[in-house]
């Protein structure tokens, strides 16, 4: 009776969150318009608070780059902050300060984004300001010297000297060999040193351009003014001319990839990927929400059968997760990583993650689990909705990627309708061995010693 009382409540709290953020909730919030120069504005009005979020995104990133030019958008993205043709070095962040509001940007595999937020009035200021650096950049040589510097030490702290950071960047070039995430967002050390001025003053001019970005504006506005805004400070910007970027598709992975990383840490560590589909690559969109609502399924909160069986009940793993993400550019990883517990090697941690996959391929997910999850999906993407940054960072994310800002409506109706079945299918059909890479990470003592093991 019990049961039956707590998979109704879990039910209850699933049907509620999902009507309150129905596709029919959400959807007439998005105002659209697109300049003659092929800027593309999306406004999403929230009245809850006096502020607003504005982002320039564009579609750039490490995946657009080739060998020789890796982390030129990285570096690129720190020179927009060092002047303009009317804008001293740092000039720009002084005046969003002086006018009570925070900016910084990011630059990931598929896209570069600024973003400000400011109280609503000051919505002006910021079109001004990015309107100015979209077209008008001052590259400079000896700011560059100096912002090229801060990258390479970046690098070396987040990377070279954590071992998990090492592991991480050789599982990628592992995992992929002719797709472009096999490359750092942050550039190998080598192209950083190798880098000059002129070779970002080319990859600005390429790709930094109105009809290649969206301006996303989401707070207290209204939609007519932000239009007016934009044409006022974008319109006259130029067109720039656009190759079609080359198709970099990852060749078909044949078999397992294994390797052995040697690293001065005190605990071993797995990295596990497997080759899987996302939005933007597959006819399929099922089998892209199943994935989504898997990765839930094992690692969404303590109750999560990773957490729940290999940390606290086998405690075989002192910490364990894995993580998807549906929204990239090109066919990505289903990911896996973990810490072993102290006695526990790399070994029996992969062996334990991999029984986990197979329970998920041999039995249907109950119905209990599977509301209870899903309404954990939900209930994230509601509150989610909390945040301007957030709101104004989904849709700017999905039109950059090329899936269309229409999809964020989409995705709680689509979790809901996953079921028991097309997990288990997607887990069988995905999750398997041939698309498989592995890499342990070993104390270096440890490491000495499996070899010396392996080789008897």
């Amino acid at each position: 009776m019990k049961k039956r009382l707590v998979l109704f409540f879990i039910l209850n709290i699933f049907f509620v969150l999902t009507a309150f953020a129905s596709s029919e909730n959400q959807a007439t919030m998005v105002h659209q318009k697109v300049l003659k120069n092929g800027l593309k504005v999306l406004v999403k009005e929230d009245r809850r608070a006096p502020v607003m979020v504005s982002q320039v995104w564009y579609k750039v990133g490490a995946s657009y780059e080739y060998d020789g030019i890796t982390g030129l958008s990285h570096v690129l993205e720190h020179m927009m902050f060092q002047g303009t043709e009317n804008l001293a070095p740092g000039e720009f962040s002084k005046i969003i300060a002086e006018n009570g509001g925070r900016e910084n940007a990011f630059t990931g595999a598929d896209y570069t984004a600024y973003f400000q937020t400011m109280e609503a009035s000051r919505l002006d200021v910021s079109m001004r300001l990015e309107s100015e650096r979209m077209h008008r950049l001052n590259l400079q040589e000896k700011e560059f010297v100096k912002e090229l510097q801060v990258v390479m030490e970046e690098r070396r702290l987040r990377t070279e000297d954590k071992p998990q950071g090492q592991t991480y960047e050789y599982f990628k070039a592992l995992a992929y060999t002719s797709s472009p995430y096999r490359n750092p967002i942050i550039g190998w050390m080598q192209d950083l040193e190798d880098m000059k001025l002129a070779d970002l003053a080319v990859w600005y001019k390429r790709w930094y351009a109105p009809n290649n970005a969206t301006l996303v504006v989401a707070g207290d506005v209204k939609a007519a003014n932000v239009f007016k805004l934009a044409e006022q400070y974008f319109a006259d910007i130029p067109m720039v001319k656009f190759e079609a970027v080359k198709k970099r598709i990852e060749v078909p992975q044949l078999g397992i990839r294994r390797a052995i990383v040697k690293q001065k840490a005190k605990a071993p560590y797995i990295l596990m990927g497997y080759k899987v589909p996302v939005l933007n690559s597959t006819k399929n969109e099922q089998d892209v929400y199943a994935l989504e609502v898997l990765s839930g399924i094992l690692s969404s909160g303590g109750s999560s059968r990773l957490a729940s069986n290999l940390i606290r009940g086998t405690q075989v793993a002192a910490s364990v997760s894995a993580g998807y993400d549906m929204n990239a550019r090109l066919p990505t990883l289903f990911m896996f990583d973990g810490i072993p517990a102290e006695g526990k090697t790399a070994q029996e941690l992969e062996t334990a993650i991999i029984e986990q996959i197979n329970q998920l391929q041999n039995a249907v997910v109950e119905t209990k689990e599977l509301a209870r999850i899903k309404a954990q999906v939900v209930a994230s993407s509601v509150y989610e909705k909390d945040s301007n940054f957030y709101q104004a960072m989904q849709l700017g994310m999905l039109e950059t990627v090329g899936v269309g800002w229409e999809k964020e409506s989409e995705y709680v109706d689509k979790v809901k309708a996953v079921t028991a079945e097309q997990l288990q299918a997607a887990a069988k059909k995905y999750l398997i061995e041939d698309h498989l890479t592995v890499v342990h990470m070993l104390p270096q003592s440890e490491g000495v010693k499996q070899e010396v093991t392996s080789a008897q």
